[in-house]
């Protein structure tokens, strides 16, 4: 648990000191953004915006500043807005937790029952129109789904809303959108996963002792085929954290994902750092639970080939 733990602040600590100094070379000053809608702009007026902001203090410097009020869960105040940046976070993180819960049941559900029929089905039609499928949907982008979801559900058909609303019927269309590539591709590795379970021997002599299909399958090669799965799975949530950041500008929900983007387009830093470091604690503490999970499982395995 402890070793967890100094792997996550590491973590945390490095993405943080990167964003900051990838901020420094992007384009652009955050001040004079801040002031282009200003008549009579002028020199002193970016500069004192720029002492105010802090931007004018040496990058080492602010680094430690932001630093040490981010130890006490402070990340600032938002340039654009002048809301605390800890507010606007828990405003939006509902909707993009939502939004990934919807988008990791709806992949893992479609996964499981796609790889398993066509693992079972093996050079069938359903397997080569699985195989087909997955092709196809692995190799469009999560923004070229969702403009097409939204041009024919949402504009043509009229059927689901195009943007605002609220209930869940605002997260079917960016569930899809953000599931279904994930869901093609984890269910071609379950597919494969679950044929190579199969071909072992311990299968083999579950067989042979008289064991019904079903047994066999549930008994001696789901378990086991779920441990490539598991890992995966934790990488997944950076999948669908960094997808949101598409599909939620696609769909104009007001998650994390627009929020960062919309924060990188305005140059509001402390913003940006903010809904990075959040994203990737979600994503080292997803990973660590599906690596203990996974750790867990292995007897599993181990089990199956004794009997």
């Amino acid at each position: 648990m402890m070793q967890q733990t100094l792997r996550l602040m590491l973590t945390l600590l490095g993405v943080s000191l990167l964003t900051f100094l990838l901020l420094e070379f992007v384009p652009g000053d955050a001040a004079e953004l801040l002031l282009s809608g200003q008549q009579n702009l002028s020199t002193e007026k970016i500069t004192a915006l720029r002492q105010e902001l802090g931007l004018d203090a040496p990058l080492p410097l602010r680094y430690l500043r932001w630093l040490r009020r981010a130890a006490v869960l402070d990340f600032g105040t938002s340039f654009r807005s002048g809301e605390p940046v800890s507010q606007e976070l828990l405003r939006c993180l509902p909707i993009t937790l939502t939004l990934a819960c919807c988008t990791f049941c709806f992949a893992i559900s479609m996964a499981m029952a796609g790889g398993i029929v066509a693992a079972l089905l093996q050079n069938r039609l359903p397997d080569k129109i699985h195989r087909l499928w997955t092709v196809l949907a692995v190799s469009v982008p999560d923004y070229w789904m969702g403009l097409m979801l939204l041009l024919i559900f949402g504009l043509k058909l009229r059927w689901l809303p195009v943007a605002g609303g609220s209930g869940l019927k605002i997260y079917i269309l960016p569930t899809l959108a953000l599931g279904l590539s994930v869901s093609a591709a984890e269910g071609r590795v379950f597919r494969a996963s679950i044929i190579e379970v199969m071909n072992q021997d311990w299968v083999l002599f579950a067989r042979a002792k008289g064991l019904s299909r079903t047994q066999v399958f549930l008994g001696h090669v789901l378990k086991p085929a779920l441990l490539p799965m598991l890992s995966i799975w934790g990488m997944l949530l950076g999948h669908l954290l960094g997808g949101a950041v598409v599909v939620e500008s696609v769909f104009s929900l007001p998650g994390l994902g627009k929020l960062a983007a919309d924060a990188v387009l305005q140059r509001d830093m402390p913003m940006v750092q903010g809904t990075v470091l959040l994203m990737t604690f979600f994503f080292v503490a997803a990973s660590t639970v599906m690596e203990s999970a996974r750790a867990a499982l292995l007897p599993f395995r181990s089990e199956a080939r004794l009997h």
